[in-house]
C-alpha cells in the first residue's frame, strides 16, 4: 500500500499538504506532475528538468508507449527509469483517455477496447489485465486502470453504462495487478479512476465501487472534456467527500493554474496537464502579471525579465526582447527556455499553495493570485 502522509490541512476549503513515498523518491503534495508522454517532456531535458525545474514525478502514457518503443524494448531497457534516465517517480496513466480521442478508430466491448494505432492504422485490443501487464513493463511507480472516458455533453444512461463498465474493469485490474509482479525489483502502486461524467449520483457510485477495492489512491476522471468550469469544480467538490482521506487524489489533465488552485481548495492533490509546455511551444508564457505571447510587438526592445518574480533559469539570464526574437526567428531555443519558465511557473505554484496551506493563508492567496494569473495580457502581434 502506498504510505501517504497528510502533513497539513485547511482549516477554510479541502486543502491539505501531504507526501508519498516510492522507490524512486518521495512527493509533496499538492503537486504537478510534467507530461512526458513519449517518455520525454516536450523541448526540454531530463537533467534540466530534475534540476532546473525540480519537477518531482512526471506522466507518461501507456498507449503511446505501447506502440512506442514497444514493451520488448522497455524490458530490455530495464524500465521507463532507465530507458530515459529519470530517477525519479513516474506515473503512467493506462491510454483510456487517447483511446477515447481516437473516437471512430476504438470499438468498446465489455472486455477491453479495440483501437487502430494512429500511427499505421494496426489494430489493437487493450483488457484491464494488458493494461497492467503493459504497465509492469514500462516499471511505472504509478499504474493507472483502464476505464471510459465519457464526452460531454453525453445522455444519463450512456455515462449509467460507461460509469458501471469502468467498475467492472476496476476489479479486473485489481486483480491483474495483484496477480503480476514488478519486473524491476521496486514497489508499483495502482490507483482507481472515477468516471459518471457531470452526474452527482453516478459520481457517488463509482467513488463507492472503486473505495470497495482499496487502491492506493484515486482520480478523478471524465472532466475538462468540454464542460463549463463551474460545472466541473462542483463536480471535483462533491466527489472528493466520497474519497478515503488517507489516499492521494488525482485530478485527471487539469488543467490552468487559476483550476489547479481551486481544486487544491477542494481536496485534490495530484495534476498533469500539457498545458504549460504546449503553450510555451506556441509562445503563450504563464507570469504572476499575466499570460503574455511572446510574439507581441511590444517586447521588440523590452529587456527586462520575462517575469520579474521568477527565479528561473529563463527569467534569471534572458529579457523578453531575446524570447521575442526567438520565437520570431523560429529558433528551437525558443521552445526550451519557454518550456522551462512555463514549468517552473506551475511548479513554484504548487510550491507556494503548500505552503500557504501551512500558514493558514490559502483560500486568501488563491482568490487574490488566480485573479492576477488567469489575464491575458492583449498586445498586438507582428
Amino acid at each position: 500500500m502506498l504510505n501517504f502522509k497528510i502533513k497539513h490541512i485547511d482549516i477554510y476549503s479541502k486543502a491539505r499538504v501531504g507526501e508519498f513515498y516510492t522507490s524512486h523518491g518521495i512527493v509533496e503534495t499538492p503537486i504537478f506532475m510534467p507530461v512526458g508522454t513519449q517518455g520525454t517532456v516536450k523541448a526540454i531535458t531530463q537533467r534540466i528538468l530534475k534540476e532546473e525545474v525540480k519537477a518531482e514525478i512526471i506522466l507518461s502514457n501507456t498507449y503511446h508507449l505501447y506502440l512506442r518503443p514497444g514493451t520488448e524494448i522497455l524490458k530490455a531497457a530495464g524500465g521507463l527509469h532507465k530507458f530515459m534516465n529519470w530517477d525519479l517517480p513516474i506515473l503512467t496513466d493506462s491510454g483510456g483517455f487517447q483511446i477515447y480521442s481516437l473516437s471512430d478508430l476504438r470499438k468498446l466491448k465489455n472486455d477491453g477496447v479495440e483501437f487502430r494505432s494512429h500511427l499505421d492504422g494496426s489494430i489493437h485490443f487493450f483488457t484491464p489485465k494488458k493494461v497492467i501487464e503493459i504497465q509492469r513493463s514500462i516499471g511505472s511507480d504509478i499504474m493507472m486502470p483502464l476505464d471510459e472516458c465519457t464526452p460531454y455533453p453525453c445522455d444519463y444512461e450512456y455515462a449509467k453504462k460507461s460509469k458501471e463498465l469502468t467498475s467492472k474493469w476496476a476489479i479486473l485490474n485489481k486483480e491483474a495487478f495483484e496477480l503480476t509482479y514488478s519486473l524491476y525489483g521496486y514497489e508499483q502502486y495502482l490507483f482507481g479512476i472515477v468516471q459518471g461524467s457531470v452526474y452527482k449520483d453516478l459520481r457517488e457510485s463509482s467513488a463507492r465501487d472503486l473505495t470497495k477495492l482499496e487502491f492506493d489512491g484515486y482520480a478523478i476522471g471524465g472532466l475538462a472534456v468540454g464542460e463549463p468550469i463551474e460545472v466541473m469544480y462542483d463536480i471535483v467538490d462533491f466527489t472528493t467527500d466520497f474519497l478515503p482521506e488517507n489516499k492521494p487524489r488525482y485530478l485527471m489533465g487539469v488543467g490552468r493554474p487559476e483550476n489547479i488552485l481551486e481544486a487544491i481548495a477542494k481536496g485534490i492533490d495530484m495534476f498533469d496537464c500539457v498545458m504549460p509546455t504546449r503553450n510555451a511551444r506556441n509562445a503563450y508564457l504563464f507570469t504572476s502579471q499575466g499570460i503574455v505571447s511572446m510574439r507581441n510587438a511590444a517586447y521588440k526592445d523590452d529587456f527586462s525579465p520575462l517575469d520579474p518574480e521568477c527565479n528561473c533559469y529563463t527569467c534569471k539570464n534572458f529579457s523578453r526582447a531575446y524570447l521575442r526574437h526567438l520565437f520570431n526567428a523560429k529558433e528551437i531555443l525558443a521552445l526550451e527556455l519557454a518550456t522551462i519558465h512555463n514549468l517552473t511557473f506551475y511548479l513554484n505554484l504548487v510550491r507556494t499553495a503548500r505552503e500557504k496551506i501551512k500558514e493558514g493563508t490559502f483560500v486568501e492567496w488563491k482568490d487574490e493570485i488566480s485573479k492576477i494569473i488567469s489575464i491575458n495580457v492583449q498586445l498586438k502581434e507582428e
